[in-house]
């Protein structure tokens, strides 16, 4: 995924099945279908691949429950080939950057991408860079914790809004910005769109103000929400689904929704929501070069055994990563070495499950040890099946270095099975260990696969991905927003904003208890 776990997002979705199939009879989910949501075509279907996963399901009296449908929607999502997918983003036509003329953004973005380091956050100051060279004007809100944050981004104004660490997952501050930063904003700057990072709390009260005053609303999407749900929260039945309804109900509200591949446009098409694009990836080929390979780091990632082949995973150490799944490869080739980079909330688990193996924890690295971390690996393994685009990915392509990832998520999007490098199926680690024995026996092949790997990598361009958000999906949202006023009397809007906020407030104070709830069994524990 490119974002972090939205703990306050899983809290509230916990409850959001029983809170939205309440009294009246009103169901969200039923009002959704009720307006005529696409359902899965059977061409979609016929394309199914056995082999990806499919997460456990319930049934009752021999039928499938919502949730299970929900999931295998997921894998008939799946299911696009990754060629076509890559060849159709790449082949579009992309304008000159500053074919439209300058804009306003209110940019709300949580978390924050200027102290919480990991490929989401690259993404927007590459956005930002790429929007001044543009001349477009742009104000950001977010919440931060940390001690004496920046308080601008390249001339850019940055407002923080208060939040807190959830201690299930407190490598991030999340916030229902209770003191209105965004509306403030709003009011003061007048943004021409405004653009919001989801899935999170501040997403649905971003829409609030968006509908209060009138402002088209783009909601990009980089934490896929249902596959944490069921991670962290597997044992709540139900999960799943509610988190497609919160998802649903959120993107509802949106005048464009962007997804960070085509894999995942699919699923969110399937699952009803409507008016969705894909946010072109871009990837730093300059910083990410095969020209950091070197003797040294593999040394360093080695453990003192620079000769032997090297996999590396870079990235968050989370429970969604799926790090687990590459311990069998260290009992079964003894002479493979693994370097994990990152840290995370899983860390020390992560040292217990590969203690007494050839596995070299480095920590988190940044710069230049990070850049050559990547180029001096012979093959980078991604296991998780939760990466709405996958940037490490991208990252270890650009470095001249083969990937071995799941087919899950936006990853198939960026890896040409047996050309680039291996997919397989999520959990499957007997594919992963034959994966690496091939190369591990077959040691020239991971230089040719890491040397096409980087001419794929050089075809995507953070200036493009800026060109085509600021002169083709924000107009489109603009167009959406001013469509929606035409057909819409101000009575009907004033009742959809009452909606709207009451949904909002019933689901801050779910959030806000659960936060005090949390603080107490914290302050216990200490």
């Amino acid at each position: 995924m490119e974002g972090a776990m939205p703990t306050r997002v899983l809290l509230l979705m916990a409850c959001s099945a029983t809170m939205f199939h309440g009294t009246s009879g009103f169901s969200i989910p039923a009002f959704f279908n009720a307006r005529g949501l696409p359902a899965a075509t059977s061409g979609a279907a016929a394309l199914q691949r056995p082999d990806v996963e499919t997460p456990r399901s319930w049934s009752v009296g021999g039928k499938s429950m919502p949730w299970q449908r929900q999931t295998e929607k997921r894998r008939v999502a799946m299911t696009m080939t990754e060629t076509e997918s890559t060849q159709t983003a790449v082949e579009q036509d992309v304008p000159d950057l500053r074919s439209t003329p300058p804009i306003k953004v209110g940019l709300i973005v949580e978390p924050t991408p200027f102290t919480h380091v990991s490929g989401y956050s690259n993404r927007y100051k590459e956005m930002l860079t790429y929007l001044k060279m543009a001349g477009d004007d742009v104000e950001i809100v977010t919440p931060d914790d940390t001690v004496d944050p920046p308080t601008e981004f390249l001339g850019y104004p940055i407002s923080y809004t208060p939040g807190v660490r959830f201690s299930l997952y407190n490598q991030i501050v999340l916030s229902t910005d209770f003191q209105l930063e965004g509306l403030k904003m709003v009011r003061r700057f007048s943004p021409d769109v405004m653009h919001v990072t989801s899935p999170s709390q501040i997403a649905l009260v971003s829409s609030i103000v968006a509908k209060l005053f009138n402002v088209p609303l783009v909601l990009t999407y980089h934490t896929h929400l249902p596959v944490y749900a069921e991670r962290y929260l597997g044992w709540v039945p139900g999960i799943v689904f509610a988190a497609w309804t919160v998802l649903r109900f959120v993107h509802g509200q949106a005048d464009l929704t962007l997804v960070t591949s085509p894999q995942l446009k699919e699923e969110f098409r399937l699952q009803g929501i409507t008016n969705v694009d894909v946010w072109r990836k871009g990837i730093d080929t300059v910083n990410f070069n095969p020209k950091w390979r070197s003797q040294a780091t593999r040394e360093m990632l080695s453990d003192g055994h620079p000769d032997a082949l090297i996999i590396t995973y870079v990235g968050r150490l989370g429970k969604e990563k799926r790090i687990e799944d590459l311990r069998p490869i260290m009992d079964r080739l003894p002479n493979v070495r693994l370097a994990i980079v990152g840290k995370g909330p899983h860390e020390e688990q992560l040292k217990e499950v590969f203690a007494g193996t050839n596995t070299v924890f480095t920590g988190m690295l940044t710069g230049e040890p990070l850049w050559s971390a990547f180029a001096s690996a012979d093959v980078f393994c991604m296991p998780s099946d939760s990466e709405t685009l996958g940037f490490v990915v991208l990252e270890s392509m650009a470095s001249g270095v083969p990937v071995i990832g799941a087919r899950a998520g936006g990853i198939p999007d960026n890896i040409r099975d047996g050309d680039t490098g291996f997919l397989h199926a999520v959990g499957d680690s007997e594919a992963i260990i034959e994966k690496v024995k091939w190369f591990e026996e077959n040691r020239g092949q991971a230089p040719e696969m890491g040397r096409k790997g980087r001419v794929e990598s050089e075809r995507w361009s953070w200036e493009k991905a800026t060109s085509v958000l600021r002169n083709v999906q924000y107009p489109k949202a603009i167009r959406r927003r001013q469509e929606e006023n035409l057909r819409t009397s101000p009575v009907m809007r004033v009742g959809k904003i009452a909606l709207l906020t009451a949904v909002g407030l019933v689901a801050t104070a779910i959030v806000a208890g659960f936060g005090n709830i949390d603080r107490l069994l914290n302050r216990r524990k200490d």
